[in-house]
């Protein structure tokens, strides 16, 4: 089985850390993984995306054309990359910072209150690991213990306190649904 992941959204809201956290839990559970960044003209503040494929059998290339899933964090990104989700593919899109709705009727839409959730948490720069734990739970592609081993892995130098919370917004998303 092989799952194809965009993650996308502005510079600074932990895209490319999520794609890596992604990356992380599929060899832990020792899957073939693949992790592509993108990055707009500036880092923070300008638009970023990852794509990422999770497969049991070896990736032939990192390039997501068609994805699974996708996790939109902004309008943005929303827009761009609903188009290109395949027939009932996933769309997890963060409701609190996107005002408009995918329209397509052939895949899951899932608005997750990510930012908000994050905010209540205590840090809103944690909605990108509210939204991992979200869709660990609607795709059950990986375990949401194994991405809680995954983003120790990412952010080796950040205090426990720090990890508990990003363990805690995983929690909350999973959740979610």
């Amino acid at each position: 089985m092989t799952s194809e992941i965009i993650i996308a959204g502005f510079g600074g809201q932990g895209i490319v850390s999520s794609g890596i956290i992604l990356a992380h839990a599929g060899m832990i559970e020792e899957k073939h993984v693949t992790f592509f960044p993108s990055y707009g003209a500036e880092m923070r503040g300008g638009t970023a995306n990852c794509s990422v494929v999770v497969s049991s059998e070896p990736v032939a290339s990192p390039i997501v054309a068609n994805p699974d899933i996708v996790i939109a964090m902004n309008e943005p990104s929303l827009l761009r990359f609903e188009p290109t989700l395949k027939e009932n593919g996933i769309i997890l899109y963060n409701k609190t910072l996107i005002r408009s709705t995918p329209r397509r009727k052939d895949i899951t839409v899932l608005p997750i209150e990510a930012s908000a959730v994050a905010e209540e948490l205590g840090q809103g720069r944690i909605a990108n690991m509210v939204m991992l734990g979200a869709m660990a739970k609607k795709s059950n592609l990986l375990a949401i213990a194994t991405l809680k081993k995954a983003q120790r892995k990412r952010f080796t130098k950040a205090k426990d306190e720090q990890l508990k919370l990003n363990d805690a917004a995983l929690e909350k998303g999973y959740s979610l649904l």
